[in-house]
C-alpha cells in the first residue's frame, strides 16, 4: 500500500493526530523534500529518504514526478503487504504534482492507496493575509473565486492561465530567479504596477509584503515557503467578463437591438470595425488601436453568442479549432519538424493544408481554395496572384511583372469602346497587384496609404484656397497646381 501524507504547512503543531501517528507506527518515509520546518520534529527513530537530489539534478520537473512516482510504487510493488510512506508538505494532494501520477499509475496497477491528510499551504497564507494586508476579506475565500496554482507552471509558460478577474495565489515560489521569470510571464497579462504580496506562512515566520509586480523579485527572502498573491484587476477585464456581457445583452431582459442581431446583420459592422482598426495601425494610433480591437472583438463574441443560441457551436469551439490548427501548422514550434526561414515556414504551411485537404476528401484541390472572395478588390487580386505565384504560376522577374504592367496599359490605350476599356483596367490592377507582390508589398496597405496621404495634402489645399479668399472651383487650373506643389513641398519638409 501507498500512503500520501501531508506534513502540513510548517508548524509541527498543525500536523494531523492520524500524521503522527501514521510516522510513529512506520519505519521508513520518503520525504518529497526534507527542506521542511516539520522534518525536524519526525520520529527519530524514522529512516528518512528526500528526494531533494532529484529536483536539483533534473531539468525539467516532468522527469522529477516520474522518477518519485517510479521510485515509491517499485517499494509498493516489492512490498505488497508493507505500507511506503510518501510524504508531503501541506496537502498530499494540493500541489503536489508526484502525488496525483503516484495516486493515477497506483490505481492502474491495482495498489491501494490511502492518503492521510494535512492542512495545505492554503489556508496559513489566507490567514496571514487577512490579518497583514490592506485587502477585501471576500478577496480570500476559494468560494468566491481565489485561483490556485504552481510558480513553476506558470514561469514556464508563454502566458498566464489566469482569470485576471479573480485572486491568484501562486506557491512554490522559491526563488529570485523563479519570482524573475513569473513576473515576465504574468506582465503578458497584468499591468507592471498591478500590486501583489510576496507571503511566506509557516510557524511563526507569517509575514507578506506588498510590492508592484515590475519589482516582484526584488524581495530577498523567497524560499520554497514562499507564495505571491494577486488581487484581481480593478475593472473587468477578462474574456469571460466579455463573453457575460454579450450574452448579458442577447437576454430577454437584455437590449432589443442586440437581441435582434444575426450573423448577416453584424457583417456589415464587422466590416467596419476591421476598417477602424486597419486606419489606427495606419495612423500610428496605438490608443486608437486598443479600443478598435475591441470593438473588433466585440462582433465576434456576439457571432459566436448567436451561435450558441442557435445550438449551432460555441466559443469553445472555436477557440478550440484555431488552437489545434496553429499546433497542427507549426510542426517546426509544436513538433520535431525543422524551419530555420519563412520559406521553409510556408513549405510545411503549404504541405500541411494540402494534406487537410485530402484528408477532408479533397483530391484535387485549388491553390486558389480558400481565398474569401468578399475581400476587398485589391487584396483579392494580390492574393489570387501570390496564390498562383506560390503554385508555380509566376511571371518571373520583377521586370518581366512590369513588362505585364506596361503591355495592359496599351491596351488600355488601344481600347474599342468603355466596355472594353474597363475590362483593360481590371486587367492593368490585377498586374499591379501582381507586380507589387513580387516586392512583397501589401497593396491594398499602400493604396490606402497613399489616399489618405492625398486626402491630408487635398485639405491643406482647400485651406490655403479658402485663407486667401478664394474657392478652389473658380481657380485657374495652372494656380491650383501651383498651390498643390507648394502643399507638397510643405508637407516634405515636416518632421
Amino acid at each position: 500500500m501507498v500512503v500520501l501524507l501531508g506534513l502540513g504547512p510548517g508548524d509541527p503543531a498543525l500536523v494531523t493526530k492520524e500524521a503522527w501517528e501514521t510516522l510513529a507506527a512506520a519505519h521508513t518515509v520518503y520525504l518529497r523534500t526534507n527542506r521542511h520546518p516539520v522534518v525536524a520534529a519526525l520520529p527519530p527513530h524514522l529512516t528518512v529518504h528526500s528526494f531533494d537530489a532529484l529536483y536539483e539534478r533534473s531539468a525539467h520537473f516532468d522527469e522529477v514526478y516520474r522518477a518519485v512516482a517510479d521510485t515509491v510504487l517499485a517499494h509498493a510493488r516489492a512490498k505488497p503487504d508493507s505500507e511506503v510512506i510518501y510524504a508531503t508538505p501541506g496537502h498530499p494532494l494540493v500541489g503536489e504534482a508526484a502525488s496525483a501520477l503516484i495516486l493515477r499509475r497506483a490505481r492502474q496497477e491495482g495498489i491501494a492507496v490511502h492518503i492521510v491528510a494535512g492542512l495545505s499551504f492554503v489556508e496559513p497564507i489566507l490567514e496571514t493575509l487577512a490579518l497583514h494586508a490592506d485587502l477585501d476579506p471576500g478577496l480570500l475565500d476559494p468560494l468566491a473565486g481565489l485561483q490556485v496554482c504552481d510558480a513553476l507552471e506558470i514561469a514556464a509558460a508563454y502566458h498566464p492561465p489566469l482569470n485576471p478577474d479573480r485572486p491568484a495565489l501562486i506557491a512554490q515560489v522559491y526563488s529570485r530567479l523563479v519570482a524573475s521569470d513569473l513576473k515576465l510571464v504574468l506582465m503578458n497579462q497584468y499591468p507592471p504596477g498591478h500590486p501583489a504580496w510576496v507571503v511566506r506562512a509557516t510557524g511563526d515566520q507569517r509575514r507578506c509584503a506588498s510590492v508592484v509586480l515590475s519589482e516582484l523579485d526584488h524581495s530577498d527572502w523567497f524560499d520554497h515557503l514562499t507564495s505571491v498573491y494577486l488581487p484581481p484587476m480593478p475593472r473587468p477585464s477578462s474574456f469571460e467578463a466579455l463573453q457575460a456581457v454579450v450574452a448579458h445583452l442577447r437576454a430577454p431582459e437584455g437590449c432589443p437591438w442586440d437581441r435582434e442581431q444575426t450573423h448577416e446583420s453584424l457583417r456589415r459592422t464587422l466590416l467596419e470595425e476591421t476598417y477602424e482598426v486597419l486606419a489606427a495601425i495606419d495612423q500610428g494610433d496605438i490608443q486608437a488601436l486598443a479600443e478598435e480591437l475591441g470593438d473588433l472583438l466585440l462582433n465576434v463574441v456576439m457571432q459566436a453568442q448567436i451561435a450558441t443560441e442557435g445550438e449551432v457551436f460555441r466559443m469553445t469551439d472555436t477557440i478550440a479549432h484555431i488552437i489545434a490548427k496553429l499546433k497542427r501548422r507549426h510542426p517546426h514550434v509544436f513538433g520535431d519538424a525543422q524551419a530555420q526561414t519563412s520559406s521553409e515556414v510556408i513549405a510545411h504551411w503549404d504541405a500541411i493544408k494540402r494534406q487537410e485537404k485530402r484528408d477532408a476528401g479533397v483530391h484535387n484541390p485549388s491553390a486558389l481554395d480558400g481565398i474569401a472572395e468578399a475581400l476587398p478588390a485589391l487584396a483579392f487580386a494580390q492574393k489570387v496572384a501570390h496564390r498562383a505565384d506560390r503554385a508555380g504560376f509566376s511571371w518571373g522577374s520583377h521586370e518581366a511583372r512590369l513588362r505585364k504592367v506596361r503591355e495592359e496599359l496599351e491596351e488600355i490605350l488601344a481600347a474599342r469602346d468603355d466596355a472594353h476599356r474597363a475590362e483593360e483596367f481590371g486587367d492593368l490592377i490585377f498586374a499591379l497587384a501582381n507586380w507589387a507582390d513580387g516586392y512583397g508589398i501589401d497593396l491594398e496597405s499602400a493604396a490606402r496609404q497613399a489616399t489618405q496621404k492625398f486626402a491630408q495634402r487635398f485639405r491643406a489645399l482647400e485651406q490655403r484656397v479658402r485663407a486667401q479668399g478664394q474657392d478652389l472651383k473658380a481657380l485657374p487650373r495652372e494656380q491650383a497646381l501651383a498651390l498643390w506643389q507648394q502643399v507638397k513641398a510643405d508637407r516634405l519638409a515636416e518632421p
